[in-house]
């Protein structure tokens, strides 16, 4: 799934998927112990030295803030996701541990294996370089630019990381009914494209860095000091040609930048030095025309690229990707050289995350859909579901009725609205039909092995949709993650079972609390289908213009209001003669809508289920009014800690804002907040002129 047609409510990393590989820890021989269950309102957590009307951030999350540092092993701490996110991975553990041990089924055998493999860093060891050679071999022989096709697709045949670019199956963003071949650019190791293209001082410190990294990891692999000098200067020297051509992480947000068909003759003419026909051919894709090339400028610079680029930097080229997208499954050395350059120095992680913890994350990845089955059985009952439904029903009203009332909408353009709302799907909790892996061979004792088996396995499930209909029902994320995602082309939310729990979701607290945290995740996500991105796609998942053109006008400077909001608020304090990094409101947009918007009708929906009841929003519980409680509801959802260097890069790569912006911005612009709390306007948290869109 193109990650730039999914919009979630956290993303959990940041940086490419490459650099972000975790690092082998030290022998752990440790058993897990049992994270607790987190509260869904913790009173403890509030700082009443604080103004709530000058920092709610602050007064909601003061306490907890000072009392949970970082662990060592993190580089984000959030009382509510990271928290959960633990639980949820003790809890995976568990069945992993006993299905590695004593497997009651052959699903079982299958994860448990994959598992166990995983944890048996004697033989990870004792293999060392031994299951990469193959892939260094066929790189070796390269002895023609032309080649490069057939050895990308042998690479790739075989699960072995290329770097490159970004070649899958999708749906065609103005007709969703059909699943297209797409191009996407791809290739960086740091994380984003202005590490290596920005000279600020940071920036050229840490490819210095990441120069020297490479250099080590090419010494470790058998290269002389010398060999690995000249290998690491060719990879730093491809892969900032391709930082300069990529597009734009903030570019990227508009669908019309990353939508562009061509006919696979006229692409071939646009990058004629790569038979692509060959390598579509051997990859063993199924015929097509014609396919959406989303960053064609990338493909332009690739093509001058192969042949000016000596053979020698490509085989370079390719080593590296081959190493470093391995990194998590070779011997201790390489782990431990990968997480002091990627984990330590760009996002300050003290230590690397236990084995277990790793493993168990590896295993979800990589068998999400056969591990889910048990974990769901057992974390996920029916009640939760039902739950849910009647949650999502009241938010799904009060988000009809706020563009009832819009002030800047047309009767039009609203009437589209409410056809684009009655069309969203809710998926809940896991999904309907569970995916088959019993294609997947595992062997307890072939860890790499397993993971190019399990590539092999995505990318051909992915590759089998081309020219089938559409999956509706099928799932972008595992049932235990702590996560939810709104998906454009779809035209659906989906709420895995992992963050249908306290403090999210509990079933023994008050509904303003409830409200605060689920409701708002849910308000969230239905948001995001009427944000800056969102908005341009109808019901039915196409890209389309349905706003007539004066709201859309009246839409762009809604959003422009809150993109110059959040584009005045600091990610990280300035350091010695390192400049404070702002938040990029063009980045953030979306997610700073949704965030918004999301707040605002989950009020809506949490009086509309008080009034129900026969109560009101300023009824009290321990202190505080119904109101109050459903503000720090959501305001201790997003408690957190953060190390500097990963607040730095997220403000580079992540489209969502740091906590402490998340409320705070949010707040400000709903003036509901300013009741509850008792504030005059003018005070920061209810400015003379705020933004509204939804």
């Amino acid at each position: 799934m193109n990650c730039f047609r999914l919009a979630s409510i956290l993303l959990l990393t940041a940086g490419t998927a490459l650099a972000q590989a975790p690092a082998a820890p030290p022998a752990d021989a440790s058993k897990p112990t049992p994270p607790p269950i987190i509260k869904s309102f913790d009173l403890t957590a509030i700082d009443k030295t604080a103004d709530p009307c000058t920092d709610f951030y602050q007064y909601a999350c003061g306490n907890w803030v000072k009392n949970n540092p970082i662990p060592a092993d993190q580089v984000r701490w959030a009382r509510s996701f990271s928290l959960l996110r633990e639980r949820n991975r003790y809890l995976l553990w568990q069945d992993l541990d006993a299905a590695a041990k004593d497997p009651k089924t052959p699903l079982q055998k299958q994860y448990g294996d994959f598992y166990a493999a995983c944890m048996d860093t004697d033989v990870v060891e004792k293999k060392a370089l031994t299951p990469i050679q193959p892939a260094f071999a066929a790189i070796d022989r390269l002895s023609d630019a032309k080649q490069l096709p057939a050895l990308l697709s042998q690479l790739e045949n075989h699960g072995t990381p290329d770097g490159f670019f970004n070649f899958d199956v999708g749906q065609d963003d103005k007709d969703s009914s059909q699943q297209i071949a797409q191009l996407f650019q791809g290739g960086l190791s740091l994380p984003d494209r202005d590490y290596y293209i920005v000279d600020s001082k940071r920036f050229i410190t840490i490819r210095a860095q990441y120069i020297e990294h490479l250099k080590k990891m090419f010494t470790l692999a058998g290269d002389t000091p010398e060999q690995a000098a000249k290998e690491a200067a060719a990879v730093m020297e491809i892969e900032t040609a391709l930082a300069k051509a990529s597009t734009s992480r903030t570019d990227l947000r508009s669908p019309a930048n990353r939508y562009h068909i061509y006919t696979l003759v006229d692409f071939e003419k646009l990058s004629p030095a790569f038979d692509w026909s060959a390598y579509f051919s051997a990859v063993g894709i199924g015929h097509f025309d014609s396919l959406n090339v989303a960053t064609p400028e990338f493909f332009k610079a690739l093509n001058g690229l192969i042949p000016s680029e000596p053979l020698d930097s490509w085989k370079s080229y390719l080593r590296w990707h081959a190493l470093h997208g391995q990194a998590l499954d070779l011997p201790k050395a390489f782990f431990d050289e990968n997480f002091v350059f990627f984990r330590r120095t760009l996002s300050g992680q003290q230590e690397p995350e236990a084995r277990w913890k790793q493993c168990s994350t590896m295993t979800d990845n990589a068998l999400g859909e056969a591990v889910g089955q048990d974990w769901v059985k057992q974390n996920f009952p029916p009640a939760a579901k039902e739950s849910m439904d009647k949650l999502v029903a009241a938010l799904e009203k009060s988000l009809g009725d706020d563009i009832k009332t819009l002030p800047w909408m047309t009767g039009a353009t609203k009437k589209a609205a409410e056809e684009k709302l009655a069309l969203i799907r809710n998926k809940i909790g896991y999904p309907e039909k569970w995916r088959d892996y019993s294609s997947v061979k595992v062997d307890r004792a072939d860890l790499i092995g397993n993971a190019h088996r399990s590539a092999v396995y995505e990318r051909n499930y992915n590759f089998a949709k081309l020219g089938k209909p559409v999956d509706e029902k099928e799932w972008g994320m595992t049932p235990p993650t702590v996560n939810a995602y709104y998906n454009p082309s779809f035209n659906d939310i989906n709420f895995p079972a992992g963050i249908l729990q306290p403090p999210f979701f509990d079933f023994t607290i008050d509904p303003a609390v409830n409200f605060g945290g689920i409701g708002v995740v849910i308000g969230h996500e239905m948001t995001h289908g009427f944000d800056d991105e969102g908005s341009q796609y109808d019901g039915k998942g196409n890209l389309r213009e349905w706003q007539t053109p004066e709201d859309r006008k009246a839409f762009t400077e809604r959003t422009g209001c809150v993109a110059n909001e959040y584009s005045g608020f600091e990610a990280a304090p300035a350091k010695g003669d390192t400049p404070a990094q702002m938040l990029k409101g063009d980045l953030t947009l979306g997610e700073n809508t949704a965030d918004n918007g999301g707040l605002r009708i989950a009020y809506m929906a949490l009086k509309d289920t008080l009034a129900a009841e026969g109560k009101t929003i300023d009824d009290k519980i321990d202190g505080f009014t119904e109101a109050q409680r459903y503000f720090l509801g959501f305001a201790q959802v997003w408690c957190q800690n953060q190390t500097e260097q990963s607040a730095r890069q997220s403000a580079l790569t992540d489209p969502h804002s740091p906590g402490q912006w998340r409320v705070n911005g949010a707040v400000q612009n709903f003036d509901a907040f300013g009741k509850a709390f008792g504030c005059a306007k003018g005070q920061p948290m209810v400015p003379v002129n705020s933004c509204r869109v939804w």
